[in-house]
């Protein structure tokens, strides 16, 4: 196996550290060269840091050894069984580069975009071997955040998916098929959402940029970072999701209502939610979920008092600063 990665700053170099630090060959090329000469650098600093807490098993050197930069792009096509593309967001540009990597690299090699929001559709429709083209968009940094999100367009072979999505957790990351194309994907059209309403406090004089980050960061984010929206849902009333809807989806729906937007939780996707939950919980252990929630937290705060970061201080008079 043998990675391409096209495109060296920031979002190609985190793909180099999750690819180099599974056990896979990795070519990087970047078109500026000023860009190419910075990224090894900026290798070894990151993997400096995951070897500093204690994310390598190996010395941080037999990593990056396994990362070449390569001068052209056609040397670092060479072999290649997947190309993870990371050029800037542009449509004009990504399509420039995908009818190059068409041609240039090997036939049965994947050709994937990190977009955030640009979709295959978009980039590939005019290719010849557009049916092994498709969106693996990383959260930033990829070798942190290990959710990719793999989205075919309808032209996409599905054999192409499965390779992708096999190919990503075998690199230790967490690959979510989403099953249509839209703008996005599920990481930003859920982020856009949470830093619209954000923007909007702040705009209305509800809350200051700092306390918004706040009840996110010491709030919502805490829960988040052990469960997900249904889960936490779930979990918040005895009862499960069904119950948590029927007690606060009027007041969520009003609230999206003064946004202009009405999508009310109808009791027919409601019940497909918890159907969905039940599959991988089953009722009757709510309590015990629950303590397992709170144990993970439990875990999360120990973890940030340990480390000493993102610690609220205390002034003399004991407001937090």
């Amino acid at each position: 196996m043998r990675i391409a990665i096209v495109g060296a700053g920031t979002i190609g170099v985190g793909w180099a550290v999750v690819f180099a630090r599974a056990g896979v060959s990795v070519a990087a090329h970047d078109p500026d060269p000023e860009r190419l000469r910075a990224a090894a650098p900026e290798l070894e600093r990151r993997l400096g840091s995951l070897a500093a807490g204690g994310l390598l098993d190996e010395e941080p050197g037999a990593v990056a050894a396994r990362v070449r930069f390569a001068g052209t792009l056609a040397e670092a096509l060479e072999g290649a069984t997947h190309v993870q593309e990371c050029a800037p967001e542009s449509l004009e540009l990504k399509r420039s580069l995908f009818a190059e990597l068409d041609g240039l690299a090997p036939a049965d090699a994947v050709l994937a975009t990190s977009s955030s929001a640009l979709t295959a559709g978009e980039i590939a429709a005019h290719l010849p071997g557009r049916a092994r083209c498709l969106v693996a968009h990383p959260g930033n940094p990829p070798y942190l955040l290990p959710v990719v999100e793999l989205v075919p367009a309808p032209f996409t072979d599905a054999d192409v998916v499965e390779r992708t999505r096999a190919l990503f957790e075998g690199v230790g990351m967490s690959p979510v098929v989403v099953r249509r194309e839209l703008e996005g994907f599920v990481f930003n059209r859920l982020q856009g959402a949470l830093l619209r309403e954000a923007y909007c406090l702040v705009r209305d004089g509800v809350a200051s940029v700092e306390d918004v980050d706040r009840v996110v960061r010491d709030g919502l984010g805490r829960r988040w970072a052990v469960l997900g929206p249904f889960e936490t849902a779930e979990l918040n009333t005895r009862g499960g999701i069904e119950a948590h809807a029927e007690k606060l989806g009027p007041a969520y729906a009003r609230m999206g209502a003064e946004r202009g937007q009405h999508d009310p939780w109808t009791p027919e996707l409601v019940e497909r939610v918890a159907a969905e939950l039940r599959e991988r919980n089953p009722p009757g252990h709510w309590d015990e979920r629950v303590a397992g929630r709170d144990e993970a937290l439990i875990a999360l705060e120990r973890a940030r008092r340990g480390s000493g970061l993102f610690v609220p201080r205390r002034s003399a008079d004991g407001a937090t600063a």
